[in-house]
């Protein structure tokens, strides 16, 4: 069969700082799928992306190309409406995990499809994967089912969900375009719209720790997926919050799983409290709950159930106790004083090669390993005072742990203890989009 573009045409047209035409993108994202425009020409067509951009509609119709690769869930036979969470991940972002459980408490299901980790980036399926007899991959029927009887789920998003995205995402890996905007846009949308949740709440972190360290563009992000989805006919909105420094205190999958149960217990480190409502509250309202206050269901237990019954309904023991490492080490304050920065990225790579992540999809992940903080930002230190501890189950792991948690990304240190003064640290630094129903 005769192909009805060139790709070297297409790849000219944005080149040279032009509009790709609908039926362009439609084409060149299937002919990429099935293999026809090879990946040299993709990659330099991402190449021109990065470079020249695109505009609202070329983003949208190339989100919906990718879509059209795969396959759509549909959720309209559930008896609640649905409500998704997307973070662009971060240092100790463990928020899904108490997060799901705690809308669905309040009479919203939470289909969460979920990937795993890379570099200093944690994946909430590895998360989960520590608790015994977890399972991350369900079909497409066991999802609805459990969506229905306990209202929340967070599995692996199946193959079939735009496969174009999966293909174009390990090119960008390897090519230097992962930074491109409508790319990073459309990767996420595409497979969050083929999901087929009725409400949308992204979490744009920005910061040392995060994707985007610049608030401009993380803010250009934001408002690039809100319209993404907004014209997608999903109900769309967008918090931006700090990655700075990390997100509470457990860094490394176990002792993140254990803090997410403290928070559902009514506890858990303020900042991580903070946040999970924050981003509960706007998921409720967008599928139109307004008389329901999620800071109760934390409170009367109401989300600890929930959160039992999902881990049980996927296997997992939810009395099961998180694994110790048999390797710690304390990293201990030098003098007297407030700590006044921590690194984000120092302590997420520390986490990472203590080994809570991996640098290649394929490596394996330890449940224990990682890093928990005594101390963070804001608190006054003795000398000698425990700042955090690092854990690992590979003893000769520990020096390069340690080693990230001197060398922070600017050479400044990751943790810097200032004599006297006090620092505050603000979660959510701005939020985009409307629900409009």
């Amino acid at each position: 069969m005769a192909e009805r573009h060139d790709a070297v045409d297409v790849i000219r047209v944005k080149r040279d700082g032009g509009t790709l035409t609908d039926d362009q993108i439609d084409w060149v994202v299937d002919a990429y799928t099935r293999g026809v425009v090879a990946d040299e020409q993709m990659s330099s067509l991402a190449m021109a992306i990065l470079q020249r951009g695109m505009s609202r509609a070329e983003i949208a119709r190339w989100t919906r190309a990718m879509i059209e690769t795969g396959e759509r869930l549909d959720f309209s036979s559930l008896s609640r409406p649905t409500a998704d969470k997307h973070s662009t991940g971060g240092v100790g972002d463990k928020i899904t995990l108490p997060l799901a459980p705690l809308v669905a408490a309040c009479g919203v299901a939470v289909p969460q499809l979920s990937g795993r980790g890379l570099g200093h980036t944690g994946g909430t399926l590895d998360k989960l994967e520590s608790i015994p007899g977890w399972r991350a991959a369900l079909s497409n029927e066991e999802m609805l089912a459990q969506l229905e009887d306990v209202g929340a789920v967070v599995c692996a998003a199946g193959s079939g969900l735009a496969p174009a995205d999966k293909k174009l995402y390990a090119l960008r890996d390897v090519t230097g375009t992962v930074e491109a905007i409508p790319l990073i846009a459309s990767s996420i949308m595409s497979k969050k719209i083929a999901e087929g949740t009725g409400v949308l709440v992204l979490d744009v972190k920005v910061g040392t720790g995060a994707f985007m360290k610049d608030l401009d563009q993380a803010l250009e992000l934001a408002r690039t997926m809100v319209d993404l989805g907004t014209d997608a006919g999903v109900v769309t909105s967008a918090l931006l919050t700090d990655m700075s420094t990390p997100l509470g205190r457990g860094i490394g999958n176990g002792l993140e799983v254990s803090e997410s149960v403290d928070v559902l217990a009514g506890g858990g480190p303020a900042d991580v409290v903070e946040l999970t409502l924050a981003l509960a509250r706007e998921m409720l309202a967008g599928a139109g709950v307004t008389d329901v206050d999620p800071a109760d269901a934390l409170k009367d237990g109401r989300a600890m159930d929930a959160w039992r019954r999902m881990i049980a309904a996927q296997g997992g023991d939810p009395d099961a106790p998180m694994p110790d490492a048999p390797h710690v080490e304390e990293v201990r304050a030098e003098r007297d004083g407030v700590i006044t920065r921590m690194d984000a990225l120092g302590v997420g790579v520390a986490a990472w090669r203590l080994g809570a992540g991996r640098a290649r999809k394929e490596d394996p992940v330890q449940a224990s390993a990682g890093v928990f903080l005594h101390k963070v930002v804001g608190d006054e230190v003795k000398a000698g005072d425990v700042i955090m501890t690092l854990h690992t189950e590979t003893e000769d792991r520990m020096p390069r742990g340690l080693a990230a948690l001197a060398e922070a990304c600017d050479g400044a240190g990751t943790v810097d203890v200032t004599p006297g003064g006090s620092v505050e640290r603000s979660i959510i630094l701005d939020s985009v989009g409307a629900h409009t129903r």
